[in-house]
């Protein structure tokens, strides 16, 4: 199995989408008795299982009528300090930051 870094965006909503199916089977749950505990609809929890393709909130809600919240919060982490000036920079508040506006140009 190639490891997550190496797959496409589809590849693994499909993977995840397989892994939450074989969750629901090992507690013996029908599609409808999941979407009803999770409050989401039969339609989305369906097309979630055959697409991997579904809100990011509604998966959470799914996470947590599996107990399988544990991941969510290794999502867009930092990576860990390389130095002690790295760790001090980033305990400091951070300025607001916008992007440029692009001019058109004439």
């Amino acid at each position: 199995m190639l490891p997550v870094e190496l797959r496409t965006p589809n590849e693994i909503t499909r993977l995840v989408a397989a892994r939450v199916r074989e969750l629901r089977l090992n507690r013996g749950w029908t599609q409808q008795e999941l979407a009803d505990r999770a409050g989401v609809t039969l339609a989305t929890y369906r097309r979630f299982e055959r697409t991997g393709r579904i809100a990011f909130d509604r998966l959470l809600k799914i996470a947590v009528v599996l107990d399988a919240r544990s991941g969510f919060d290794q999502l867009f982490t930092l990576p860990p300090a390389r130095s002690l000036a790295e760790l001090a920079a980033r305990s400091e508040p951070m300025t607001r930051q916008r992007g440029r506006r692009r001019l058109a140009e004439p």
